[in-house]
């Protein structure tokens, strides 16, 4: 199969900006953003310097671990929509999957699980009504260790049903090549309305390597009609921005993925946004507004209420 062609003229490329993430990360820059007022503020600072799209996690105020409190959310959502600055939100729903086994007894969940079906992840998807949310297309040994993030085919079919009765636009995130064929499997139900969105995740031991050949492949693996993202953690997030327009995709960059804008110097989101629409803009592509991936996506009016 060819290649897809590098987005340019009227083709145009979102920038998603993932702000804050879960993990641990708090502590290694100044520039994560924990509570709502920080990470709304980030939020407008990356749609200020080219993002179409904020990907939001929200934190524990007291941890600054990853949370899935409904009022955090509605706090941050609640900041960028009265800011005036138009963003589409897509919103993780991603959290309630951490399974952590003991070492001697793998039938016993230990401290950092976080384990709950496929319907308790969406409290705040229902309330909130975000633009878009994420959909964690199977399960994964999360990292090193005994920790794995666990969503099978049955609670997965679940969510995309609950995703689509809201009207909201499931990001169909993958991992792995596996992960794509089951998302696939969710489209040929019926449980994905046309056109399926896509983010093909790279470089998150142990899924995807950080490859181009693999992105390429994973690429010729989508169905006709889908559109797609794809973004690459730490050192390779930059760089994975001109790989994935190359190909004809989406990009995201933002804190939740990496930390530096290079060597030793750390980023702010804003930062990192505008970085990644220089590398498009110097390829020839054109940066989508709010507007325009809203088109693109076939974002329904019902989930900008």
């Amino acid at each position: 199969m060819n290649p897809r062609p590098v987005r340019a003229g009227n083709d145009k490329v979102i920038v998603t900006c993932a702000l804050t993430g879960a993990g641990d990360t708090v502590g290694k820059s100044e520039h994560v953003p924990v509570t709502p007022e920080q990470i709304a503020a980030s939020a407008i600072e990356a749609a200020n310097a080219g993002a179409a799209v904020v990907h939001i996690h929200v934190r524990d105020l007291d941890t600054g671990q990853g949370s899935r409190d409904v009022a955090l959310y509605r706090d941050v959502v609640r900041r960028v929509r009265e800011s005036g600055v138009d963003v589409v939100v897509n919103l993780t729903a991603g959290m309630g999957g951490d399974l952590v086994l003991d070492d001697e007894d793998p039938l016993k969940p230990v401290d950092g699980t976080d384990l709950v079906n496929a319907h308790d992840r969406l409290p705040h998807v229902e309330e909130l009504l975000p633009d878009i949310c994420t959909l964690d297309c199977g399960s994964l040994n999360f990292g090193e260790g005994h920790q794995l993030y666990v969503s099978t085919p049955d609670m997965l079919r679940a969510g995309a049903k609950r995703i689509q009765e809201l009207g909201v636009k499931p990001e169909l995130e993958i991992f792995d090549t596996g992960q794509l064929w089951l998302a696939t499997t969710l489209i040929e139900e019926g449980l994905i309305d046309a056109p399926p969105l896509f983010q093909l995740c790279m470089g998150i031991p142990y899924g995807a390597p950080a490859n181009p050949e693999l992105l390429q492949t994973m690429v010729n693996m989508l169905p006709d009609g889908a559109q797609w993202a794809s973004f690459a953690i730490g050192r390779n997030q930059l760089p994975w921005v001109a790989h994935a327009a190359l190909l004809g995709g989406h990009v995201r960059v933002g804190l939740e993925d990496n930390l530096y804008l290079a060597k030793g110097v750390k980023a702010t989101n804003g930062q990192l946004v505008e970085r990644a629409v220089r590398i498009v803009e110097d390829l020839g592509g054109a940066i989508a507004s709010p507007a325009d991936a809203r088109e693109l996506l076939g974002l329904r009016e019902a989930a900008r209420a």
